[in-house]
């Protein structure tokens, strides 16, 4: 059996505690860092492993991130879940490089994020550039966490 970060039940509350700050801390300013990318990446390897326990502290840290931007709740709980069921196999079967995988699945998330958020919210012109940003914070933070 392969170890991974997430065995641990210590780096998921600090992934959830860290993410309830920084977007608590980060709701005052225009551009804010969501971190969903990667509560979605922990969510996925979460449900994968079976570790409901730690599942139910990443729900919270979502349900939290949904009802600061105005998200209906348990909206990204239910778009996880949806890329997880019936996305995430179907870019396993196409794509051979397991390493780009969890790339791309930030990736789709984010475009459902984008689309619930354009539907729940007004749309402006910074919200792709905020999700831009988003996307690089989220890559950077994956890319240390491989």
């Amino acid at each position: 059996m392969n170890k991974n970060i997430f065995d641990r039940i210590s780096t998921v509350i600090i992934i959830f505690i860290c993410a309830i700050l920084i977007n608590f801390i980060s709701s005052i300013y225009f551009n804010p860092v969501f971190l969903a990318g990667v509560l979605f990446l922990t969510f996925i390897k979460i449900l994968k492993r079976e570790y409901y326990y730690s599942a139910f502290f990443l729900a919270l840290a979502m349900l939290y991130l949904e009802l600061n931007n105005g998200f209906k709740p348990f909206s990204l709980i239910l778009l996880s879940c949806f890329i997880y069921s019936f996305i995430v196999p179907y870019i396993k079967r196409i794509i051979s490089y397991s390493q780009l995988n969890e790339y791309l699945y930030i990736f789709v998330f984010y475009l459902g994020f984008t689309f619930l958020y354009i539907l729940n919210n007004s749309y402006s012109s910074d919200l792709f550039f905020t999700i831009f940003i988003n996307i690089v914070i989220d890559f950077l933070i994956v890319g240390l966490m491989i």
